[in-house]
């Protein structure tokens, strides 16, 4: 189903534009990463790509829905244990049974909980909610995999062990399309980058060219901030 366009999309809510005139391709390949100062769209964009909003104008193909899994900045668990949360998520993927079992041992196992399976989800810590929430998502084995700022309320030590199991997903095939706050977090992780200004695309470019020499004016003030 990759790859995934957005072409001409607009979007707005309370009369307010957030997006204009976006246009992106997300392909199978090397991390994506969405950066731009506080407002400019990120993630809408995001939700726009995943299918959970409708563009006003423009169009997301295809426009059938892919394989996608997303996870947030703050995870949305219920009130059941770590392996329910995860074959929940699997049943509405219609994956039941011995398949279900199956998943779910080794995606709990693979995020380091495979200890605390039957452990209340909201009663687990900040960083090991969002792992949680990664093992949900990598259960559903996506075709992309979707996350929203997904370590912008944890420390060091547990961002970089939600970093590593993002790359660890990416190299089970899924593509990364994430947003975040943090460029040092995108240092990290990207290898494609996004910049988004005021609803619009100003440059898309590889990570290394972006960080050495940004082409638009809005980039070069936006990187310039951080050194200051």
């Amino acid at each position: 189903m990759l790859p995934l366009r957005a072409e001409g999309v607009c979007y707005g809510a309370g009369g307010v534009a957030i997006l204009r005139d976006v246009s992106l391709t997300i392909a199978a390949g090397p991390p994506t990463l969405i950066i731009g100062p506080n407002g400019a769209g990120k993630s809408v964009l995001l939700r726009l790509l995943h299918g959970l909003l409708r563009p006003a104008a423009g169009r997301i193909t295809p426009d059938l829905p892919i394989r996608g899994a997303m996870v947030f900045q703050r995870p949305v668990l219920l009130r059941r244990d770590a392996a329910a949360n995860v074959r929940h998520a699997l049943r509405l993927a219609g994956v039941r049974g011995v398949a279900a079992d199956d998943r779910i041992g080794a995606a709990l196992q693979a995020v380091g909980l495979g200890g605390l399976a039957h452990r209340a989800a909201r009663s687990l810590s900040g960083g090991e909610q969002q792992r949680l929430a990664l093992a949900r998502a990598w259960a559903l084995q996506p075709a992309v995999l979707f996350l929203d700022e997904p370590t912008a309320n944890l420390d060091p030590a547990a961002t970089r062990e939600v970093e590593r199991i993002v790359l660890s997903i990416q190299a089970l095939g899924a593509t990364i399309a994430m947003t975040t706050h943090s460029l040092a977090q995108a240092r990290r992780v990207a290898q494609r980058i996004v910049f988004l200004y005021g609803g619009r695309i100003t440059e898309t470019s590889d990570a290394d060219d972006f960080f050495r020499a940004p082409a638009s004016a809005e980039a070069r003030q936006f990187l310039e901030g951080e050194r200051l």
